[in-house]
């Protein structure tokens, strides 16, 4: 099944999305499935009344919906809508997106931080890899290369290994 992707190309929408809560909720919910606002204040360590409050929050702009499957009419179980979230590429240049794009990138930064420490802690090898390139390329090289990695990624997203994988595509300028 192809990856499913929600382009934001409105400040209104990002100022909603880079909450920190709704940030976690929702990767929680695309890494591990449809869960309760009770559920998910436990994983959290968050109270189920704030979960509940951001989990709304992130249906009012179309990032999470009801679960197929609802398991009682006294809880609301949520599923994210989109696999992945991309931003327009000019989103950054308009006013008051920068700031909110700074808090998605910190959060994005802070999984793979705390993914990494997670790892060295566990102990854990198998299934490891880690690549290190140093490239010259122009933008529209980066913008080749990614869309060719992504395409990889797709051949392998359906296939169910014995393990979660977690990969990050970092195309950083280096500075000197």
């Amino acid at each position: 099944m192809p990856t499913t992707r929600r382009v934001v190309d409105d400040v209104e929408t990002l100022k909603a999305l880079s909450h920190p809560i709704r940030l976690r909720l929702l990767g929680t919910l695309r890494s591990d499935g449809p869960a309760t606002a009770t559920e998910l204040a436990r994983v959290l360590g968050e109270s189920s009344g704030s979960t509940s409050y951001h989990l709304r929050q992130l249906e009012r702009y179309g990032f999470v919906a009801d679960a197929e499957e609802q398991p009682s009419r006294r809880e609301r179980r949520w599923r994210a809508t989109h696999d992945m979230t991309e931003f327009a590429e000019d989103l950054s240049s308009r006013p008051g997106a920068w700031a909110a794009l700074g808090q998605v990138r910190d959060r994005q930064l802070q999984a793979l931080v705390d993914g990494v420490d997670a790892w060295r802690v566990s102990g854990a090898d198998e299934g490891h890899r880690h690549d290190d390139y140093l490239l010259r390329l122009d933008p529209e090289d980066v913008q080749e290369m990614t869309a060719e990695i992504a395409s990889v990624v797709e051949r392998y997203r359906d296939r169910t290994g014995s393990q979660p994988i977690a990969l990050h595509v970092l195309a950083l300028p280096r500075t000197p």
